[in-house]
């Protein structure tokens, strides 16, 4: 317990100090925030535009987040560190044994009552909607024993002379039960997840 109390610590200490070096930088607006659960698991689906947007979700709650990262982010061994520190879980698309093993370190969190942050676009799609990729979804919902809450959420940043205006919109929370047609429910969540980031 006091291993888990001191890398809760670090872990908002490391929040803070980001958020203070981003504040010359970003002014950041969050909405929204009552939306999410106070305690148990849950899934945070944000709009992905940038490589800010790791960081920009965990100011969302001060409890510790885990992210599904690509493998990509890890390849620099002090940017590696950060991101297993902040809760990073690489996956490799291009390697199914590495990603057999993030898929269930990511269920893993879950079944300890812990939120996870997928972006289910998978990559940066700047001004415009990517596609949901189904893959991690698919995931947790055909394996997970009980009912997912999934909460969209929407990013927006609008250049401001030096500093840029970062919107963040955390929508309502959406509770489905296991299932393997996640189709119709994904397309829900990236319309919300449009919505709530201005974009058609």
């Amino acid at each position: 317990m006091a291993d888990i109390n001191i890398k809760f610590c670090l872990y908002r200490i490391v929040s803070i100090i980001m958020r203070i070096g981003f504040s010359p930088f970003f002014k950041i607006r969050i909405k929204g925030r009552e939306n999410l659960p106070e305690e148990g698991a849950y899934i945070l689906l944000p709009k992905h535009q940038r490589w800010e947007d790791i960081p920009m979700t965990a100011f969302l709650t001060p409890r510790p987040l885990f992210y599904i990262a690509k493998i990509e982010l890890f390849r620099f061994r002090w940017l590696a560190r950060l991101m297993i520190f902040m809760g990073g879980i690489p996956l490799d698309r291009e390697n199914p044994i590495r990603s057999r093993n993030s898929l269930k370190a990511a269920l893993k969190v879950l079944k300890k009552g812990n939120p996870l942050v997928i972006f289910p676009e998978g990559t940066y799609f700047a001004n415009c909607m990517g596609p949901g990729h189904e893959g991690m979804v698919r995931f947790i919902l055909s394996r997970a024993d009980d009912s997912n809450t999934f909460l969209p959420v929407g990013i927006q940043y609008q250049r401001n002379g030096l500093r840029t205006n970062v919107n963040i919109r955390i929508g309502n929370p959406v509770t489905t039960q296991p299932t393997r047609d996640i189709r119709p429910f994904l397309d829900n969540m990236m319309t919300e997840i449009a919505r709530l980031s201005n974009l058609d």
